[in-house]
């Protein structure tokens, strides 16, 4: 942690989403760390709590709140209790976001849904939540997660892709917008990171272990954590985690055409295990 972030930190109330595990967990442990004041805040409540009491047992500032990112009003309480427990907002980690594997072909209402219900609809509810407050006091950073499946067309991720490519937009369009009031905006596109959601999200269609063997291994939650809080403490536009992410996002503003050409490759890869009989029934 440098002494720089640690100095920018010191106090600064912070709200990190889908902080239970993965790279919430990761960034609301550094931003502890470096003497922020966080709130974890994540559906799953009781994982939380256990996570902020373990930073609280090492002498940091930290609390549990459970928040389901779809709740429209629910993140707005959860905003105002910062607010007026703290006096401000700080930081605001956008990071909460599931994963449902599978083709189009695959998906039904509820798959589309329940996916971009959280990945977008839960940063849309924190972009309304906190970025007001931020705007009448002239200043704070909001942080959105979306993906390098947000740069990147990904087959076989089709409802992640396009939650993920919706918060790029809005997250770019909001950082133009804000920068004149005074608000800060990052947007995170990581690549593979060993988190939980490779473990928690449905698969729909194809042998499960099969695809998760296709991915390459990933950083870990706490290389990628640093490298968004330097780029927080930086205030740069977007950071890109893992060079096979970089490489793709070059390839692609480069050349679509060839990034094209390497989703066709992996997509007949990946139908290799495509189940028998799979695909949504009427």
């Amino acid at each position: 942690m440098t002494k720089d972030l640690t100095q920018r930190l010191r106090d600064a109330p912070a709200l990190v989403t889908g902080a239970a595990s993965g790279i919430g967990l990761a960034l609301a442990t550094r931003l502890a760390e470096a003497g922020a004041r966080v709130v974890l805040a994540d559906r799953d409540g009781e994982g939380a709590e256990r996570r902020a009491e373990a930073l609280r047992r090492r002498g940091l500032s930290a609390v549990a709140r459970r928040l389901d990112v779809c709740d429209r009003e629910d993140f707005a309480r959860a905003v105002r209790e910062i607010e007026e427990r703290e006096g401000s907002l700080e930081y605001l980690f956008n990071n909460a976001g599931i994963g449902v594997g599978g083709e189009a072909r695959d998906f039904g209402p509820v798959e589309w849904d329940s996916v971009v219900d959280v990945n977008l609809g839960g940063v849309i509810h924190g972009v309304l939540a906190a970025y007001p407050g931020m705007v009448a006091r002239g200043r704070g950073h909001l942080v959105n997660v979306a993906s390098v499946a947000g740069l990147v067309p990904f087959p076989g991720e089709i409802s992640y892709t396009a939650s993920k490519w919706a918060v790029v937009g809005l997250t770019q369009t909001l950082r133009i917008e804000a920068a004149a009031l005074g608000v800060n905006v990052t947007l995170v596109c990581p690549g593979k990171v060993e988190t939980p959601i490779y473990e928690t999200s449905r698969i729909l269609g194809f042998d499960r272990d099969a695809v998760l063997a296709l991915w390459p291994k990933g950083v870990t939650p706490e290389r990628c954590a640093e490298e968004v809080l330097d780029a927080v403490l930086a205030n740069r536009a977007i950071v890109v985690v893992t060079g096979t992410a970089k490489l793709l996002w070059w390839l692609e503003r480069l050349s679509p055409g060839l990034v094209e050409a390497v989703g066709k490759l992996y997509l007949r890869r990946l139908r290799a295990h495509r189940l028998p009989g799979a695909g949504r029934r009427a």
